[in-house]
């Protein structure tokens, strides 16, 4: 089987009143770099390798279609999941509802971007079909692993 992973940028926030008391800036706003609805599509196969073409820093191109991540600081925060989502692993077990979605956020304390991170499932044959239709990739309340 092989995987892809989604990256939606779900909501970009700002905590003014950090920064006014922290930044030399203290009107930056959102962050610039990234806004709702944007949507990064991450490849990990023979003829394209997304994950470590994209993940050299800010600006970086990645694959055919010359897409751009364009945070560094996003990238370095979300990257592990990318690439455990890339080789088929669960993002959160046991902490999201689907071990195959999750939802994170890069650091900026004053301006965080909020990201959807989903592992899509390519299957190859007869025996990937039936293991996704078999699979129970969920988890409830009384599974939760809350630290």
């Amino acid at each position: 089987m092989r995987h892809r992973v989604t990256v939606t940028v779900l909501e970009t926030t700002v905590n003014e009143n950090l920064q006014r008391e922290y930044l030399a800036d203290p009107d930056s706003g959102r962050c610039p770099c990234f806004k709702p609805g944007d949507v990064y599509d991450f490849w990990r196969e023979a003829d394209r390798d997304d994950f470590y073409k994209f993940g050299r820093g800010c600006g970086m191109r990645a694959g055919d279609d010359d897409l751009d991540f364009p945070c560094a600081e996003a990238w370095d925060c979300i990257s592990r999941y990318v690439y455990a989502g890339l080789q088929g692993g669960a993002f959160m077990h046991r902490w999201t509802r689907d071990d195959r979605v999750m939802i994170a956020c890069c650091n900026d304390g004053t301006r965080p971007v909020i990201f959807k991170l989903e592992r899509i499932d390519v299957p190859e044959d007869a025996a990937d079909e039936a293991y996704l239709r078999d699979h129970d990739f969920t988890s409830g309340k009384d599974d939760a692993y809350t630290g």
